[in-house]
């Protein structure tokens, strides 16, 4: 079972920043989850929130403001950035594309031509790259994109209608039918577990044979499941 970071190592340090990442790499994890939002000059930026009230004492909105006004604030990390971190330490990377959003599909349509122009670079390294969303119509965009597309789901009534080779569970779906994991891998899909942080939901995913969990403490989850 895959371990990736949840907005990197965030129990530890800032969620979605460098230090984040830098840390999740330190602690072994097998791959960076990440939000990606656009600013007003269109840079794509790793932020889960649409603003930045929750992470500082500044209220700034992230589709009204310019990368450079973010930078002198709150130093958001590029997607750019954590592609390279991801590529030259042979990092798996989950981009969850947040929806929704004042420009709509532009998203997507940004990521996925960041992606094609380094797509000689990840396929040289070997790592998978997943987009994945809450968003039906975004999973349909990113099915186009020649990445690995995914359904977020935290209702398991939506997960009939997941058109994605992989599922991205919420874990108390996880919980209350731990079957659920084999019933979409007979229908050949790849399942994801968010987020997951207790080790009883750890060794439960486990157990179950999930395949990638996200997870705030990359560390903790590897000496738990006995990870060298």
């Amino acid at each position: 079972m895959l371990i990736y970071a949840h907005r990197g190592a965030s129990i530890d340090f800032t969620e979605g920043s460098k230090a984040a990442y830098l840390g999740a790499l330190a602690q072994g994890a097998d791959g960076f989850e990440c939000d990606v939002r656009l600013t007003k000059d269109k840079q794509i930026i790793c932020y889960h929130d649409s603003d930045t009230k929750r992470l500082s004492n500044i209220d700034l909105k992230i589709a009204k403001s310019s990368y450079e006004e973010l930078k002198a604030k709150v130093d958001p990390y590029r997607l750019d950035e954590l592609l390279d971190l991801s590529i030259s330490n042979k990092k798996d990377l989950v981009i969850e594309l947040k929806h929704p959003v004042p420009t709509g599909a532009l998203i997507e349509k940004l990521v996925h031509k960041l992606l094609l122009s380094r797509s000689t670079e990840i396929k040289n390294s070997g790592i998978k790259i997943s987009l994945i969303s809450f968003s039906y119509l975004a999973t349909l965009r990113n099915l186009k994109s020649g990445y690995q597309a995914g359904y977020l789901v935290k209702n398991s009534n939506l997960i009939k209608v997941n058109p994605a080779p992989v599922i991205a569970l919420n874990i108390n779906i996880v919980r209350q039918n731990p079957k659920v994991i084999a019933d979409q891998h007979k229908k050949g899909k790849t399942v994801f577990v968010w987020t997951v942080n207790e080790a009883s939901d750890l060794l439960l995913c486990a157990k179950e044979g999930v395949d990638a969990v996200i997870t705030d403490k990359p560390a903790q989850a590897r000496m738990l499941l006995g990870y060298s």
